[in-house]
């Protein structure tokens, strides 16, 4: 056999190797992960919903409900609810994040861009909330890679059961192949129902909330996405100039329908928060130990010898779960302070529990509430709270937040549109087992041990 033809034959032999290693479209599949399909049940979900896995998506997450949804563009530019998940595992309190390290689920609004995923998470799959966002900046909040993950693991972060993140990572992978450039995340502490406005109208962080409430019912009224932006160091949506421009900091054209329609739910809300607090509902601050997770995780069953087992095998922290106390407002505080103790939260939550409570006149009286003007479109809530705003310093004017680093995560192109002879995607490596330095450039944030 002469030279060449060994030197072919071992050719033929390494690419036979390597194809062993890959899936059928060439791609390595230790990220196989990465491109698992839309499964056909979410397809035809999909359809039923009147819309398509290229359009347009919008998440929401909830810390008291544990539980996340996606909503989906239908062919009428509205979003519609596709699918809500219970959430296995998030950490931290009510109330948004500050430091690094605390533990803390953040709360706002954020962006998620095509190089937010990461498909070699050490947590099955993930991809970044975009945490922290101008507002966050505007306040000198710490922290990063706060993440959407699997493993039903939580520092921080809000986690998954890997067969749930496949399923949620391939609806966003298959939006951003349809052409949409940024996914907006609301992280919200628990849906903004009348119910829970009266329990927590006396809570620290509710002129915060209220803030995020005005995002939210533009949504909840229009179904479409609201447009985020921050001024003085606070969210505002939609707001856009008499004359047809953006501007953040300029004043809300109350003529606008949305406008309008967004005051006269806010003023809805008001009344009956009013009727409730009238009716009884004392005002309470929630304290956990360490985050929650949904009550379907805490079910358990019991075979025939016995032996109990949960709905997953492995969950961070099951000791810390205990779906927080709820704690009275106005109360003697050495009652507050035993209830704070029962539930022995994480240093983070002792901060929350020992600081003082407020004062029982914080909580306005029934009277007060209603008599509150209704034609004041601006003063969404005004009085529920003996506290004032945030602060107000140097006009900061943002659009969301800085993108994260490029990762080079291909998306696939849609099939219809795909050319022949164009290049194939270009392949992904696992950053955990690469030797080449260079291969390792896009994927320098997603180092084992970060999520």
């Amino acid at each position: 056999m002469t030279v060449s033809r060994w030197i072919r034959s071992g050719a033929a032999i390494l690419a036979l190797a390597l194809l062993a290693g890959c899936e059928e479209d060439g791609r390595l599949s230790r990220n196989a992960r990465h491109f698992t399909p839309v499964s056909p049940k979410m397809m035809a979900l999909m359809s039923e919903k009147g819309t398509s896995k290229y359009s347009p998506i919008l998440l929401r997450a909830y810390k008291q409900e544990s539980e996340l949804e996606v909503w989906k563009q239908s062919t009428s530019g509205e979003y519609v609810l596709l699918k809500t998940y219970p959430m296995c595992r998030w950490s931290g309190q009510l109330g948004p994040k500050k430091v690094e390290g605390d533990r803390q689920v953040p709360e706002g609004f954020y962006t998620i861009t095509q190089n937010s995923l990461n498909p070699n998470s050490a947590y099955y799959l993930s991809f970044n909330v975009g945490y922290p966002n101008a507002y966050d900046r505007a306040y000198g909040r710490t922290g990063s890679l706060i993440m959407v993950h699997g493993a039903c693991s939580s520092m921080g972060c809000f986690s998954m059961t890997d067969e749930q993140i496949a399923e949620i990572y391939a609806v966003t992978r298959e939006a951003f192949a349809g052409g949409q450039k940024a996914i907006q995340f609301q992280s919200l502490p628990f849906r903004f129902t009348p119910t829970n406005l009266a329990k927590y109208r006396a809570d620290p962080n509710m002129p915060f909330w209220k803030m995020l409430k005005q995002g939210v019912d533009t949504f909840d009224v229009t179904k479409r996405e609201p447009q985020v932006a921050i001024c003085e160091r606070k969210y505002v949506f939609d707001r856009t100039a008499t004359g047809g421009a953006s501007d953040a900091c300029g004043p809300a054209d109350t003529t606008s329908p949305v406008v309008v329609a967004v005051a006269e739910k806010a003023r809805a809300d008001e009344a009956k928060v009013a009727e409730l607090a009238a009716s009884g509902v004392g005002p309470v601050r929630r304290v956990y130990k360490d985050g929650d997770q949904h009550h379907s995780f805490k079910s358990v069953q019991y075979s025939d010898s016995g032996a109990v087992s949960s709905r997953v095998a492995e969950v961070s922290r099951p000791d810390a779960l205990d779906g927080g106390v709820e704690i009275p407002v106005g109360q003697p505080k050495d009652k507050g302070r035993k209830a704070a103790q029962a539930s022995a939260p994480a240093p983070a939550a002792q901060a929350v529990a020992s600081s003082p409570a407020p004062a029982a006149s914080a909580a306005p009286s029934a009277a007060a509430f209603a008599q509150q003007p209704a034609s004041q479109p601006t003063g969404l809530f005004r009085n529920w709270l003996g506290g004032s705003a945030p602060e107000k310093t140097d006009s900061v004017t943002a659009v969301e937040p800085e993108q994260p680093r490029p990762s080079k995560v291909p998306v696939p192109p849609r099939a219809p549109q795909r050319q022949a002879g164009s290049a194939e995607p270009e392949k992904m490596v696992d950053a955990r087992k690469a030797v080449e330095p260079s291969l390792l450039k896009g994927f320098n944030a997603y180092l084992p041990g970060l999520r």
